[in-house]
């Protein structure tokens, strides 16, 4: 049996509402809902990740199920704190020689508080240095683009929380914006639908399946139909409705509108010489709400520029805060080390 004289290297991908963990040499090791659940009568945590997420909806009074980030920052040190220390230890072990050196990702333009606030609470989590990269850069790292070169590299990073976007050059950060809408957003578009449009009242797991199942950005010729259980608004009772693909999109067609025009505004900002780049090479979508059916089709339609799938664009993040901690001096400019 060998040992390793070096720390481990995590890269986190500290999302809103899944966070995935790669260790270097390994790849992707963990993806957990970042959920948790804390008994009330002694604020002692009981569940975190999956066995946390089942739980929402469904908890007495007695448990409470948080999420400790709110738009990609801290919105509870201490839950945080615990949520990072139960990711390390799964993805190292608890018995380690060395502290692991982790990167994190982080949305763009946020404050020097909210940062120090990551830093301390992965330290306090069993980390020794600590970097923070921006998520888009992560993004595009791990989307394996060539940040390196001159040319204009777009990426529109879709998460739970909040839609990263940003153009990237010569391994930093061209023009940058972070919009707080993103898949939670899309989750209460489709809940208010249900409510005033049906009378059904569901919660937000049930909205999540539905943006996931017939979910599409567009409207489309030949529909999908789900039957959708809820809670009638006029009786109180249990109902099953169903619902169609076209409906969802007209209930997503709000908060898509205002990452459009994020976007729009963004590139309005791109210098003229990195616009030509951008509309050769494409924007590149990742997250988790990237997957969203016809997404690829709304921009392309709404831009004029083409878009399209990272691989794998679920993990691109975490990957690319792993690939990161090899290019360290080039990137210096662009990330937060600690340690």
């Amino acid at each position: 049996m060998s040992f390793s004289l070096r720390p481990q290297r995590l890269g986190i991908d500290l999302g809103t509402a899944n966070s995935v963990v790669f260790v270097q040499g390994r790849g992707v090791v963990l993806e957990e809902p970042t959920v948790v659940a804390i008994d009330t009568s002694d604020l002692s945590i009981i569940a975190i990740g999956q066995e946390a997420k089942i739980m929402l909806g469904k908890t007495p009074e007695s448990i409470m199920i948080k999420r400790p980030l709110r738009n990609g920052v801290i919105a509870s040190a201490r839950v945080t704190e615990e949520l990072l220390k139960y990711f390390i230890s799964r993805a190292i072990g608890r018995i380690r020689i060395f502290r692991p050196e982790v990167m994190i990702s982080a949305p763009v333009g946020i404050s020097s508080v909210e940062k120090r606030a990551v830093i301390k609470a992965a330290i306090h989590a069993g980390a020794g240095r600590v970097y923070l990269i921006p998520e888009p850069l992560a993004a595009a790292i791990g989307a394996k683009l060539p940040i390196h070169s001159s040319a204009g590299n777009m990426v529109v990073n879709m998460g739970g929380g909040t839609t990263e976007i940003a153009v990237i050059s010569l391994n930093g950060i061209v023009v940058a914006t972070s919009v707080r809408v993103a898949g939670d957003e899309f989750n209460t578009a489709i809940s208010t639908y249900a409510r005033r449009e049906r009378g059904l009242i569901i919660g937000e797991q049930m909205a999540e399946k539905i943006k996931m199942t017939i979910g599409s950005a567009v409207r489309v010729e030949k529909q999908e139909q789900m039957e959708v259980s809820g809670r009638d608004v006029a009786t109180g009772l249990p109902r099953v409705d169903v619902f169609t693909t076209n409906e969802i999109a007209e209930a997503l067609k709000n908060p898509l509108g205002e990452i459009l025009a994020s976007l729009k505004k963004l590139l309005e900002r791109t210098p003229p010489e990195l616009s030509a780049d951008i509309i050769d090479r494409g924007i590149v979508m990742s997250g988790g709400s990237s997957l969203l059916k016809n997404l690829d089709r709304l921009f392309s339609k709404a831009l004029g520029v083409p878009a399209y799938l990272a691989d794998d664009p679920i993990h691109c993040v975490a990957r690319g805060t792993g690939i990161a901690l090899d290019y360290l001096d080039v990137l210096e400019k662009t990330i937060t080390a600690v340690g």
